[in-house]
């Protein structure tokens, strides 16, 4: 969507922890009010026992009343006992009336791992593909939705155990920076703009837009710096991610920054080191960074195990005591750990002894957690917060099911369709014969991904189970059982494929090849998928074949790309429990389910294109430094059932100011005879930088609907700071920039048929720090 103007570096967001909310005191007066007149009534008739019990006291005063009463021991075990397995909840204190809460709760695309049913959106990555802020922050909501009632239930029954909390250790915002990379599926794609915008949608609707209560609290990971490997060719456990400044500041923190702003209640620091000092021992990072240039007023938990790791894989310390020194003192305030009881937090009172920690610096670190308790209402009387009357009739609901379903729908990626194979015409489905074919035909457990909620069966739709919805006979024939595909029926499959008018056939890798601490090693089909591919092809004797792929790593199908007997390719991520019933919908070309979608990251046309993993200078890496060979599919690519046309491309004013922004306007038209939607992204180039930038970055875009035959006139702001350059600080620049507009990147060899527009504007003045704008 059009970017909104950007707040200044180290303004915090009206949302952040803390922090007031312009435009929102008299809301958040009036429930200050309403607690008051609520603590006459019939439910209130005991006074508080504490102050920091009284809604109608200033949080910082609760806070202040809560932390005085805390023993060093008490604080010890709020920080210690961050929630996996055996290592939580964090524990209650009887004396002040305080119940247990169990921090670690996962809901990067819906209430994963938690006890229950839960309804499955699609994996984050395909999230990404929609180009929709606006659909990811509905997709986060209903996701806080169902953990909000949950917990309810939990709470209600004295249920503390793993996963019942309400504290998220999501999204995840790490750049999809290798093709190979394990956990590329639970990221927003290569793009740092894009993945911070989309990291905004997700907090703010995770968090919800009440005055006084958020619903769920929104954790940012893995801080920072951390895309691979997982274990090839090295373990993450203790790999030394060496990162220039400037990448740092271009490339890995940028979307992080976006979720500060957007007002996220915590933090997550990675495995990883960072030049040596391990992200969780990391005061530049933590501190420096975070706090002080951010303005972040939440917690850090550390990722799990990664305390432990600090000592035992970097070998960075010698003791837990020293380890729990080294975190506390760089900014982190609750750990995660790998179920232990004696953990690294418990070896605080040793260094408050030894006087290496201050007992006022584990207040300090302990009272971002109780805010956030606060502030998700549990120190409040019900009555007062309306998300304490969420209940199991949330879960799973009309609603949210639908919205599955719109979207997978609007996930899906079109790579390839020649000569009208899609979409298939209805009138002509009674009576033909449909095979469905492959690895990912019919088997539901390869279809979500990893961190994925557990819906009931009965709402799971394969695509063989989708495509059986349709007036058609169709036949079933997997092939191989398993993605590795290691045992290959070719049989089975030439004989789906050989009686059948059109072929379906459903690739890709799942979780059994990339997840996380699971890299792959070559970018080829898993085992004999190819050869499946290329049986089913040759049996359908020219036959419309279509290929679906479910994965998130790119793939080489370069074959598939190149022969005209596969005559469409849809890319549809982990679609999760709505698969069948989305890919009916766009095979068909439905209403609503003309395919949009574009790829959030680059798929490389080979090996040859792919560098080490563990080396993470950002050259040659994403489109931001891609080179000179063209990929096989470039960022921001996909087709359309229809066509567009850009035009009247206009820059105002064309010649500005050092710290002005610009105002940007394109017409667009569907000049097709299908109604449908495009994705219109807008590219800035620096013509002339003093220092090494990318060849172009994304920095706007906004997915619309146009019916047929109609235009739209689209604006957009692009702000001064997606000018700024990193020269040991972000600066602005005088010079002259481009910016493009259209449905794709600028100068690609694999493009949609629609121009894109390019115009020149002009910035004037001395350079200067964007900080002084």
């Amino acid at each position: 969507m059009p970017r909104r103007a950007a707040l200044p570096p180290g303004r915090r967001s009206a949302a952040a922890p803390g922090a007031v909310v312009p435009g929102l005191p008299a809301l958040r007066a009036a429930a200050v009010l309403l607690c008051a007149a609520l603590c006459a009534g019939p439910g209130w008739a005991q006074p508080f026992s504490f102050p920091f019990q009284d809604p109608a006291l200033p949080w910082q005063r609760r806070l202040d009343d809560l932390l005085g009463r805390l023993s060093p021991a008490e604080l010890v075990l709020q920080v210690a006992r961050g929630g996996a397995m055996g290592n939580g909840p964090a524990p209650p204190i009887p004396r002040l009336g305080i119940a247990p809460y169990n921090w670690n709760t996962e809901c990067l695309r819906g209430d994963a791992e938690a006890p229950g049913w839960a309804t499955a959106f699609p994996q984050a990555l395909g999230l990404a593909a929609t180009f929709s802020s606006e659909l990811v922050y509905r997709v986060a909501n209903a996701t806080a939705t169902e953990v909000r009632a949950k917990h309810n239930d939990f709470i209600a029954t004295g249920n503390y155990g793993d996963h019942t909390g309400l504290s998220c250790f999501s999204p995840v915002l790490n750049i999809m920076r290798h093709p190979l990379w394990g956990r590329n599926q639970e990221t927003y794609g290569e793009d740092p703009f894009l993945s911070g915008e989309l990291a905004r949608s997700f907090v703010q609707g995770l968090q919800g837009q009440h005055p006084r209560y958020i619903k769920a609290s929104a954790g940012c990971k893995h801080f920072s710096v951390h895309g691979g490997p997982e274990n090839i060719p090295v373990s993450r456990l203790s790999f030394d991610a060496k990162v220039l400044e400037r990448d740092l500041r271009t490339t890995f923190l940028p979307q992080f920054q976006a979720c500060v702003r957007a007002g996220s209640y915590s933090f997550m620091c990675s495995y990883n080191r960072i030049n040596g000092v391990p992200a969780c021992a990391n005061k530049k990072l933590l501190t420096d960074i975070l706090r002080d240039e951010w303005g972040f007023e939440g917690f850090v938990v550390s990722d799990e195990g990664a305390l432990e790791l600090i000592m035992v894989g970097h070998h960075y310390t010698r003791t837990f005591m020293e380890t729990a020194v080294a975190s506390l003192n760089a900014g982190c305030n609750l750990e995660l750990s790998y179920g232990m009881t004696d953990n690294v937090f418990m070896h605080i009172p040793e260094a408050l002894a030894m006087g290496n920690i201050t007992l006022q610096m584990l207040r300090d670190r302990v009272r971002p957690l109780f805010y956030t308790r606060m502030r998700l209402g549990e120190f409040d009387p019900p009555s007062m917060n309306p998300y304490s009357t969420l209940d199991l009739s949330a879960v799973q609901s009309p609603e949210h099911r639908n919205l599955s379903l719109e979207a997978a729908v609007k996930s899906f990626v079109l790579l390839k369709n020649i000569g009208g194979t899609l979409p298939l015409r209805a009138q002509d489905l009674p009576g033909k014969r449909l095979a469905v074919v492959g690895p990912f035909a019919d088997n539901p457990r390869v279809l979500f991904g990893d961190y994925a909620p557990v819906p009931e069966p009965r709402y799971i739709y394969t695509p063989r189970r989708g495509l059986e919805t349709l007036p058609a006979n169709v036949t079933f024939a997997a092939g191989c059982r398993e993605p590795r595909c290691q045992q290959y029926s070719r049989a089975e499959v030439v004989g789906a494929a050989g009686a059948a008018d059109v072929v379906v056939v459903c690739l890709g890798t799942g979780i059994d090849v990339e997840t996380e601490a699971k890299d792959r090693s070559d970018l080829s089909l898993p085992g004999h998928q190819l050869e499946l591919l290329q049986d089913a092809m040759q049996a359908a004797a020219g036959h419309p074949v279509i290929l679906l792929l479910f994965n998130a790593g790119p793939l080489d199908v370069s074959w598939a790309q190149e022969h005209d007997g596969v005559g469409a390719i849809l890319a549809c991520f982990f679609p999760a429990q709505a698969a069948g019933l989305a890919i009916a919908k766009v095979l068909l070309g439905e209403a609503g389910a003309n395919p949009a979608a574009r790829l959030p990251a680059t798929w490389p046309a080979g090996m040859h294109q792919v560098p080490p993993m563990e080396n993470y200078t950002m050259e040659g890496r994403t489109y931001r430094y891609y080179g000179q060979d063209a990929p096989l599919y470039p960022f921001g690519y996909g087709l359309s059932y229809t066509t567009f046309q850009y035009r009247d491309l206009v820059l105002n004013p064309p010649v500005l100011p050092i710290c002005a922004n610009l105002s940007v306007s394109v017409v667009l038209e569907n000049t097709g005879q299908r109604d449908g939607e495009e994705v219109v992204q807008l590219y800035l180039r620096w013509e002339q930088s003093s220092v090494p930038v990318p060849r172009w970055q994304l920095v706007a875009f906004q997915r619309v609907a146009v019916l047929a035959g109609r235009e739209t006139k689209l604006f957009f702001h692009v702000g001064a700071e997606q000018r700024a350059v990193w020269a040991q600080d972000w600066r602005l620049e005088p010079g002259t920039f481009t910016l493009f507009a259209g449905g794709q990147q600028p100068g690609q060899q694999r493009r949609a048929p629609s121009e894109v527009l390019s115009a020149q504007f002009t910035v004037t003045g001395a350079a200067r720090p964007l900080r002084g704008c």
